[in-house]
């Protein structure tokens, strides 16, 4: 068990130094990599823009490693431009071990190889000011040809295209942290279904389409889920919106989890699902479907208010205020919310 505090450099070593710099990815643009005693790395980004991008995980105690590699990537990847490395502050509660460290930085190394990136360093402590592992992650990539996409590029007209589908980080989480009070009331198969919905959670592929399609704005669907998503594309953009609720595409694992945790889908946690958009959006829907990619239009850019459109019935469409992965509840819950 470790004591408050820096964690051991002996142990750091083995755990966590070792297996980065030891890992699969050795990218030519990082030139300095981290060691002990070594504050900082480097990088060169070949006369490229350098993008940054920062994001913590707090609502996830497993993989979270895996989860804040990826859902950091998804920023640079929605800036249309590509990660190169990381940094990753870690805070772990007292009682923590080394497993648990071992599980984190693991994971971190399974989604870093997955998009190609380097963990190029951070700092690791146990600390009471936590009762979980919080990670708080800084991603830096560079952009393609010097061409950055912005959040706030929409344009009127044009369609807003949706990949994947909505719920998806959100689904696994709770899938995740709450595997007890959903057995029984979900079945086995949509359970482990969930689960593996962490292997949908980059955005690196669907970037690269939209890019070459002429996306103006894309954006990862993090907290306030898809709908919040759109809003803030919107509001970013200094347009209206109209959004068809219907033509959200969900799994059968996420309706159903969703449905005994008593929240909104259209309003959870969606890193993977990525917001495009794009004039002829139909058309950048079938290129990402051939790329292996599912992909749907759920509405279009207008001039002022936004708007959702729900079983014919249009409303307006709401800031988004706390994401539903807070609001989750079970009759059979043993233990509080998240």
């Amino acid at each position: 068990m470790f004591e408050i505090g820096k964690i051991p450099p002996q142990i750091l070593e083995k755990l966590v130094l070792q297996p980065v710099t030891h890992s699969k990815v050795h990218r030519a643009d990082v030139v300095v990599r981290p060691k002990t005693g070594e504050d900082c790395s480097a990088i060169d980004p070949q006369g490229e823009l350098c993008v940054f991008s920062t994001d913590p995980i707090t609502a996830a105690t497993k993989d979270a490693g895996y989860l804040a590699v990826h859902i950091n990537c998804n920023d640079v990847f929605s800036a249309g431009a590509q990660p190169i490395g990381i940094l990753m502050t870690v805070l772990l509660p007292p009682n923590s071990d080394e497993a648990d460290l071992e599980h984190l930085t693991q994971g971190a190394l399974e989604a870093a190889a997955e998009v190609g990136i380097e963990i190029l360093g951070g700092h690791t402590e146990v600390t009471d000011a936590v009762n979980r592992p919080v990670i708080s992650a800084t991603i830096i990539g560079k952009t393609r040809k010097h061409h950055m996409i912005c959040t706030g590029g929409a344009q009127v007209g044009q369609d807003v295209v949706m990949t994947k589908w909505a719920g998806l980080e959100g689904t696994v989480i709770i899938a995740q942290e709450y595997e007890q009070q959903l057995q029984g009331l979900v079945s086995e198969t949509l359970l482990q279904e969930a689960k593996e919905y962490k292997g949908f959670l980059s955005v690196g592929k669907e970037s690269k389409i939209a890019v070459e399609h002429g996306a103006t704005a894309m954006h990862d669907a993090t907290e306030g889920g898809i709908l919040g998503a759109v809003w803030e594309v919107a509001e970013c953009s200094g347009l209206g919106v109209r959004v068809f609720a219907d033509a959200i595409p969900l799994t059968e694992a996420t309706k159903e989890i969703c449905g005994q945790a008593e929240i909104d889908p259209l309003l959870l946690i969606s890193s993977g699902t990525m917001v495009i958009t794009a004039f002829d959006g139909q058309q950048l829907v079938e290129k990402l479907r051939v790329a292996g990619v599912e992909a749907a239009v759920i509405g279009t850019m207008t001039e002022k208010e936004k708007t959702i459109i729900r079983q014919d019935t249009e409303t307006i469409l709401q800031q988004p205020v706390s994401d539903a992965l807070y609001q989750v509840k079970f009759r059979q819950a043993q233990g509080g919310n998240i």
